[in-house]
């Protein structure tokens, strides 16, 4: 992949670039000139955006929002946060939002003709502990449409945002299931130059945290930097 907009790609392929024609709103949106830094004040670089009192023990739970409980297969999505040397990033606020199990947002721009879940808001918040460890317990989401070309439909995914103490330090990634068979059809997943960390993005199974007869478990770990980094929408290159 050659340089864009000025930008000296590191030696290790883990990002999409700004421009991909496959992913069409990319072409609109990506920049055709270079980058102008803007250095950062302190307003942008201390903190803290939020107390750890505003995460309540409840917002990591997506299937106990409601009266009663959402339509659709529960699983829990849990994992950790990792800086380039494998250490844990404690207390970082996670947040995670998600289509129903319909494939529906419960968005008004979302027209996709599926049922919402009354029951069913899409969003949640945790805080990493002391190893860096986060958990969800949630529902499955479905696969939709999205138009991007003809029979254009996004694979089963969460998106994921992570924030550090400041207000340029938010992270944005996306979190596919094993064996989903759109991957290979998603344009976004296939931005990612680098097979291997394509396969940084796709969950693991985790029997071990399977709850009986409740939900199935799924593990995610998310790298900030690194060869090993997890891919971001927001670090395109």
């Amino acid at each position: 992949m050659s340089n864009i907009a000025g930008y000296r790609r590191p030696y290790y392929d883990t990002q999409p670039p700004y421009l991909y024609p496959g992913y069409k709103s990319t072409v609109k949106r990506s920049p055709r000139a270079p980058l102008v830094h803007l250095p950062h004040t302190l307003s942008e670089v201390t903190g803290p955006m939020f107390g750890s009192d505003d995460v309540a023990p409840g917002d990591a739970d997506l299937t106990a929002q409601h009266d009663a409980a959402p339509l659709g297969e529960r699983i829990v999505v849990s994992g950790r946060i990792l800086d380039e040397n494998s250490k844990p990033v404690a207390h970082a606020l996670v947040e995670l939002w998600q289509a129903n199990a319909s494939g529906r947002y419960a968005h008004d721009v979302d027209d996709h003709d599926a049922p919402l879940d009354p029951n069913f808001t899409g969003a949640g918040r945790a805080l990493t502990d002391a190893n860096g460890f986060y958990s969800f317990r949630t529902i499955k989401p479905g696969a939709y449409p999205w138009r991007n070309h003809y029979n254009a439909w996004r694979p089963a995914h969460l998106h994921f945002s992570l924030f550090g103490l400041g207000l340029v330090q938010r992270l944005v990634t996306q979190m596919y299931f094993p064996g989903d068979p759109l991957l290979a059809y998603d344009p976004m997943y296939n931005s990612v130059p680098d097979a291997r960390a394509r396969e940084r993005l796709v969950s693991i199974f985790d029997w071990e945290r399977t709850i009986p007869d409740i939900a199935l478990a799924f593990r995610f770990d998310i790298v900030l930097r690194g060869r090993d980094e997890t891919p971001m929408e927001t670090s395109r290159s």
